[in-house]
């Protein structure tokens, strides 16, 4: 990996993880807008912007479901391509480059129309009420008419950071943002599009950074090309093995919101639950907000952490770990400091109704509270991931989307419809506990054996 900007096998671990998590952390941040944009201009048409925005955040879960395909290859992937390369196996490392890439394309060709043809009923099993429906469904059946394009762009984007390169993931990531940005209220009010010109946008965008990710894989500067030949069906099965925590975090994620939103709805009933369904929209929007860019910061670091692990270098992964820790808990000190002061605020560039900023800023209070906890399950799963240690990432991971459901579904039968804001830092604070005990126990045997036997992956 000589042509890479930093050498991540002999430069200080303090700088390369600032080097490494930070520009991730600004593009996952950016990314945010990706979804948060529509919303804010959605959520202010005159009208019926709040009604609208209800609708879209029915939809959202489904997108993001979809979108964590991408995370399944990409962060299954990305992270055997850098321990390779660690060991010395260029040809095979650009060989799963490709896999990965072929294997999006086929992940599309299967998704794209499944959810198409099926979205009413889908929105409706989720959520989604006889006056939501008809935002929710333009929105989502345009949107997914740019699927390859979202997920090669995120998918491919793993390769590209895990490789070193975070500054051109991040560019991937801000162009497509600032395309969004600009498009967002172009389509949705100067060409009266409304929801549906919110969603041409954003696959427009995505096209963008889609394109950006495909070039900085083929570039002359990138030492892990991207040649479009050389697919390892052989590999299929450790990159879906190795992917599958980080994929079930987010498409959990997004099954959890799809039984929240259900839950406010029925339990909320036909004079609250739409309110409380966009009241969930904004909080939803403000906690991918906080969790987009810790993702981000792991993900940056965990080719970081599978370089040298693959290398044997066992005691600059440990140092890795404690120096990443210390940079995302510092983050969440921050955003908590943000929502307990900034909670209305954030809520107001969603709507201009006093009574919905009120609410959504009281339940953001309520499921941010644990934040800082929550970082501890992030570094915890990711470089668990990033080790190849599958079988500790992926029962971290179902322990807090576990917690999260029961809780959702057993609070609000007792307490009422808005205790369902409370699954969140009930899940937080015992996943934190769980994950970090079990990561204590577990390090030191896991880089002792590596010391011994070798890269086995």
């Amino acid at each position: 990996m000589n042509t890479r900007k930093y050498d991540l096998g002999k430069d200080s671990i303090w700088s390369l993880v600032l080097m490494m998590a930070l520009p991730t952390a600004l593009a996952q941040a950016v990314n945010v807008l990706y979804a948060i944009v529509d919303r804010m201009y959605i959520g202010h048409i005159a009208v019926y912007g709040d009604i609208a925005l209800a609708g879209i955040g029915i939809a959202s879960p489904i997108t993001a479901f979809i979108s964590s395909f991408a995370s399944l290859i990409g962060m299954g992937g990305a992270p055997i391509m850098a321990m390779k390369e660690g060991h010395g196996e260029h040809h095979t490392a650009e060989r799963i480059v490709t896999t990965g890439f072929y294997l999006i394309l086929i992940a599309s060709a299967i998704l794209t129309p499944l959810f198409f043809f099926f979205r009413n009923p889908i929105l409706l099993a989720f959520g989604a009420s006889e006056v939501t429906l008809p935002y929710a469904s333009e929105y989502l059946g345009w949107y997914l008419l740019g699927t390859p394009f979202a997920l090669l762009a995120s998918g491919l984007n793993s390769f590209v950071i895990n490789q070193g390169q975070s500054a051109k993931g991040m560019i991937s990531v801000l162009v497509g943002a600032a395309l969004n940005i600009i498009l967002d209220p172009i389509f949705i009010f100067v060409f009266d599009m409304g929801v549906k010109g919110a969603a041409i946008a954003t696959v427009i965008s995505q096209i963008a950074s889609m394109a950006i990710a495909v070039l900085a894989l083929r570039g002359e500067n990138t030492a892990i090309k991207l040649r479009f030949r050389g697919f390892m069906p052989g590999m299929i099965k450790k990159i879906i093995k190795l992917g599958l925590s980080s994929f079930i975090i987010l498409s959990t994620d997004s099954l959890l919101l799809i039984v929240l939103n259900a839950m406010l709805q029925k339990y909320g009933g036909p004079e609250l639950g739409d309110t409380l369904i966009t009241c969930s929209t904004i909080v939803q929007s403000y906690h991918i907000l906080v969790t987009y860019p810790m993702n981000g910061m792991t993900a940056g670091c965990q080719g970081l952490v599978s370089y040298n692990y693959g290398a044997g270098l066992t005691s600059r992964v440990r140092t890795c770990f404690r120096n990443l820790q210390i940079v995302i808990t510092s983050y969440t000190v921050i955003m908590f400091l943000f929502t307990v002061f900034g909670a209305s605020l954030f809520a107001s560039l969603f709507s201009s109704d006093e009574s919905i900023i009120v609410l959504s800023a009281r339940y953001m209070l309520i499921f941010e509270c644990m934040i800082i906890p929550l970082s501890f399950q992030y570094v915890n799963v990711d470089m668990m991931t990033a080790l190849g240690e599958v079988r500790i990432s992926l029962p971290l991971s179902l322990t807090r989307k576990i917690s999260f459901m029961i809780a959702t579904i057993i609070l609000p039968m007792v307490f009422g419809a808005e205790s369902a804001f409370f699954a969140e830092p009930i899940s937080d604070i015992l996943s934190c506990t769980v994950g970090t005990i079990i990561v204590y126990k577990s390090l030191g045997a896991i880089l002792r054996r590596r010391e011994k036997n070798g890269l086995t992956i």
